[in-house]
């Protein structure tokens, strides 16, 4: 990671993420905070994280606007419009104003998309392939560190100064991060609009062809559609575990549930440790197999969290914790590196929904059964499931070879690409 850091280039993007994850950081759980004080009602708290989450629906459109767009100025707008959605909150008072909370957000998780499809090409330009993989591991290093304090830190911010300063520290955050992606000096080759394709065969008009293009190409190109495959079947149960984890500490540990937040932190001291290896990973297993890896280690956690005993639950979520950046540096580095320039907007961004879908199904549908059955059987269920997801993902590794280290000094090498040519 040391080497990616080293480029400056990436270091004043990695400034501005920096500032802009902070504002994400204290702003989720602060939201849900400040709708609870408003109404007293944790369903309505409970439904800004809903509100957060329905704009992925929208992801293929987000993809497609991303991609007729150079990064590096549509980066800095959407961090501007993201401070300037965040204003309202300004205006919140009472529980009247409680409609502005909701708008504010679902506008900030249509930007969250929109960022996250931007930044995924933005790295692609500034990083070299065989850095992708260092590049994605700091920023989820960096992600889950603020985990650790950024909801506790946004919830206090909010009890003790009032939802205005807040609001202050989370606009600030993101246009900072504006700035200094400003200052950035990217080399993009020239767009130009992508001819269609299939369009004839599918009887689809070329707008509605290249909206699918992304999902397109992801079930086109083997070891994408692996990935998404085996990481999709996993997150189909995975979601369970947000309401599992809250009868383990009541049933099983005897607890209250307060301490939920100790295995969150000791969750996050895993997210770390994640971010940290996942790049060595990747060089040695391939991007599918760090997801394989990612898959399975959660399985592993499940399986020790059907057996109520305080360290071996401190051990199971510092694994699933681990699992969490080895999934998403593989997902994000597979992506950057098998994807056109052109489609790498709608990819990252239709990547996003396939897995967040079932995700958020799953989370649903865990409330409902931890209710009716033992939530001992529902995690053996959980570790079942994600370890034979992993299974097949590992069974895939191939189709990924690990990056090969850059060319000794003094040789050239020639990658430049147009937004229009093959990767």
């Amino acid at each position: 990671m040391r080497t990616v850091l080293r480029r400056p280039d990436f270091r004043l993007l990695f400034g501005g993420l920096l500032a802009s994850m902070t504002a994400e950081s204290i702003l989720l759980l602060a939201l849900a905070v400040w709708v609870k004080e408003l109404t007293g009602s944790s369903g309505l708290a409970g439904a800004t994280i809903f509100a957060i989450i329905a704009p992925m629906t929208l992801a293929p459109l987000v993809g497609w606007i991303v991609d007729r767009y150079p990064r590096q100025p549509l980066f800095v707008a959407v961090n501007l419009v993201t401070a300037t959605l965040l204003t309202p909150l300004f205006a919140v008072r009472d529980r009247t104003d409680l409609w502005l909370v909701y708008l504010v957000a679902i506008l900030y998780g249509l930007s969250y998309v929109t960022l996250s499809a931007v930044l995924s090409g933005l790295i692609r330009s500034l990083v070299p392939a065989e850095l992708l993989a260092d590049a994605n591991g700091v920023l989820q290093t960096v992600r889950q560190g603020l985990r650790l304090i950024g909801p506790l830190a946004g919830a206090a911010l909010y009890s003790t100064a009032g939802g205005g300063l807040l609001t202050g520290v989370a606009v600030t955050g993101f246009v900072t991060a504006a700035v200094l992606a400003g200052l950035l000096r990217v080399t993009e080759p020239p767009w130009s609009r992508p001819e269609p394709r299939r369009c004839v065969r599918t009887r689809s008009s070329p707008r509605s062809a290249e909206l699918g293009a992304g999902l397109r190409h992801l079930a086109d190109e083997p070891a994408l559609r692996r990935a998404l495959l085996g990481y999709g079947l996993g997150s189909l149960v995975m979601g369970f575990s947000e309401s599992l984890i809250f009868a383990y500490v009541d049933q099983g540990l005897r607890r209250d549930a307060t301490f939920v937040g100790v295995l969150v932190t000791v969750q996050g001291a895993g997210g770390l440790a994640g971010g940290l290896v996942s790049p060595g990973v990747i060089r040695r297993a391939g991007e599918v197999g760090a997801l394989a890896v990612g898959v399975a280690l959660f399985g592993v956690a499940a399986l020790a969290l059907s057996y109520p005993n305080l360290w071996l639950g401190c051990t199971a979520v510092l694994l699933a914790g681990a699992s969490l950046p080895l999934t998403m540096v593989g997902l994000h580095t597979l992506i950057q590196r098998r994807t056109p320039p052109r489609l790498i907007g709608r990819a990252a961004a239709g990547a996003e929904a396939v897995v967040s879908g079932p995700r958020a199904v799953s989370i649903g549908v865990g409330a409902l059964l931890v209710g009716v059955i033992d939530y001992r059987l529902l995690f053996v269920v959980v570790s079942l499931v994600t370890l034979l997801a992993g299974g097949y993902l590992w069974g895939g590794r191939r189709l990924s070879r690990p990056p090969q280290p850059p060319p000794p000094a003094g040789r050239t090498q020639v990658t430049q690409q147009s937004w229009t040519g093959a990767p």
